[in-house]
């Protein structure tokens, strides 16, 4: 999938960001990842709904500090999920988390396309996410795939990663959040 299939995006947030959240809603915003001390800016969109706010953190903590799948093998799928939803704040905020959890910035390169040597495991995860991003489904051939190297709980994990940040992509596209100061957007060519 590529821009051209997208449709046009916001320039401007639809919902802006809370700009003086309350002491609850406060609370709940310490709890969330930072940058330089402050929450970032899809939590502070989503703190119109504090209580959804506070669902959405759990799940995606459980993703991101609790999940059984490798860190590295979780940013692929994630990068590309953002790629695949044109979701320019998804994919620069998880390229710092992709490098760190030790994608190189060649394998970020190829999320987007870019020819890369990937590794038949490396290849499966992101035949999965493009499957389901295009038809919510992955294939027997893929499932097969994933299942040779992937149990249940993993897989399992996998396939609600794709759906989780799917959600977040849209979210973030459909709201207009800006992206935080200092990330990056897409790479450009």
């Amino acid at each position: 999938m590529n821009s051209q299939d997208m449709g046009q995006r916001p320039t401007s947030p639809r919902i802006h960001p809370v700009a003086d959240p309350d002491a609850d809603v406060s609370k709940i915003l310490d709890q969330t990842i930072s940058l330089d001390g402050e929450p970032l800016n899809i939590f502070f969109t989503m703190a119109h709904h504090p209580w959804l706010l506070k669902k959405f953190l759990s799940l995606g903590g459980q993703l991101l500090n609790r999940g059984t799948v490798p860190d590295r093998e979780r940013e692929i799928v994630i990068l590309r999920v953002g790629w695949n939803c044109q979701a320019e704040y998804e994919f620069g905020q998880h390229i710092s988390i992709g490098l760190e959890a030790g994608l190189t910035q060649e394998e970020v390169s190829g999320i987007t396309g870019v020819p890369h040597d990937w590794s038949d495991e490396d290849a499966m995860l992101i035949k999965m996410a493009d499957e389901l991003c295009a038809d919510h489904c992955v294939s027997d051939p893929t499932y097969a795939a994933l299942a040779q190297r992937w149990d249940d709980i993993a897989l399992i994990e996998l396939v609600t990663c794709v759906g989780y940040y799917q959600m977040v992509s849209g979210f973030l596209n459909t709201f207009g959040v800006a992206l935080d100061d200092g990330v990056p957007g897409f790479p450009r060519s």
